[in-house]
C-alpha cells in the first residue's frame, strides 16, 4: 500500500487511487472559498492533478479526519429530507422503474449509499423494496428515520450487513470518498450475487461538462466535498477492474452534466 503524507487539513495521495501510479500532471487550481462547507482551516483552493498511467484525475489530497468532520457538520438543504419531495419523487421513480425493469422484478433488498434528501430510498420504498439508507450526516438519517424509514449513519466501509442487498445505489457518492476502489470492494461484499449497481456521478466524456468547462462555468473542479472527476470510459475500465460489468448507460436527471450507470457483477 502507498505511503500518504499528512497535514494539518489534508491527506496527500501519494499515488493514484485507481491504479497506484506516482507520475501527475498538474490540472490547476480551482477557488472554493465560496463553497457553503469552506471553513478557515481548509485551504483555499483545490488543486487537481491527471495520472500518467490511467488517466484517472483526481484532487491533490482528501481531507483529514478532523478537516471532513467540520465539512460534514454543514447540512446542506438540497440533500436534507423534505426538500422539493415531489419532484425529486418523480424523478427517482423513473429511476427505480429503470432498474426494477433490469432486474425484471420490483421486489428485493435496496440499499442506498449517500441517502441525502431520501428520495430515492423512500421511492424504492414505495414501488415495494426493503430498503435501507446511510449517510454520514446525521440530520438526514434522523428526518428518514422520523418518518418511519430504515436509515443509518454510517460510511460504506463501516457499514455491516450479512444478509446481501439486490440493488445498491451510490447516486453521487464514489466522486467523494477517498478510494473508489476500496468503495467498490465494499459494495461487492454487500451486493447479493445476481444483485445490480447503481452509480451516479459527473460525466468528464459529456458535452454538457465540456460546454460548462468553455464558459469557466464548472461547478465541480470547484466542490469541495469531490475527490475525483469521472469519465465514462474510465468509469468503465474502474467497474471492470473491481469485478462489474456495465450493463446499461444514462444521462441522469439529479444533477448537471451527470450520468448513470448500472453494473452486474462479472
Amino acid at each position: 500500500m502507498s505511503t500518504i503524507v499528512h497535514t494539518s487539513a489534508q491527506v496527500v495521495y501519494a499515488a493514484c487511487p485507481l491504479c497506484d501510479g506516482a507520475e501527475f500532471v498538474p490540472l490547476g487550481e480551482s477557488a472554493c472559498r465560496n463553497h457553503p462547507a469552506w471553513s478557515a482551516e481548509l485551504p483555499d483552493k483545490l488543486r487537481w492533478q491527471g495520472c500518467r498511467a490511467c488517466g484517472h484525475v483526481f484532487t491533490e489530497s482528501h481531507w483529514s479526519d478532523s478537516a471532513l468532520a467540520a465539512i460534514l457538520a454543514v447540512q446542506h438543504a438540497h440533500q436534507t429530507p423534505g426538500t422539493d419531495v415531489e419532484p425529486a419523487r418523480r424523478a427517482s421513480a423513473r429511476l427505480v422503474e429503470r432498474l426494477s425493469t433490469l432486474r425484471a422484478s420490483f421486489q428485493g433488498r435496496w440499499l442506498d449509499v449517500g441517502c441525502g434528501d431520501g428520495s430515492l430510498v423512500t421511492t424504492a420504498a414505495e414501488f415495494g423494496y426493503d430498503t435501507v439508507g446511510i449517510d454520514v450526516r446525521e440530520e438526514s438519517v434522523k428526518r428518514l428515520v422520523e418518518f418511519g424509514y430504515a436509515a443509518t449513519k454510517s460510511s460504506l466501509e463501516d457499514f455491516r450487513d450479512v444478509r446481501g442487498f439486490d440493488v445498491i445505489s451510490l447516486c453521487d457518492v464514489l466522486e467523494h470518498v477517498p478510494q473508489p476502489k476500496r468503495a467498490l470492494a465494499r459494495v461487492q461484499q454487500l451486493l447479493a450475487p445476481h444483485g445490480l449497481v447503481l452509480i451516479s456521478c459527473p460525466n468528464m466524456d459529456s458535452f454538457a461538462w465540456k460546454w460548462l468547462d468553455s464558459r469557466g462555468q464548472n461547478p465541480y473542479w470547484s466542490e469541495l466535498e469531490h475527490h475525483h472527476n469521472f469519465g465514462r470510459e474510465r468509469l468503465h475500465a474502474l467497474l471492470a477492474e473491481s469485478g462489474f460489468e456495465p450493463c446499461h448507460f444514462a444521462v441522469s436527471e439529479r444533477y448537471r452534466a451527470c450520468m448513470e450507470i448500472v453494473a452486474r457483477r462479472r
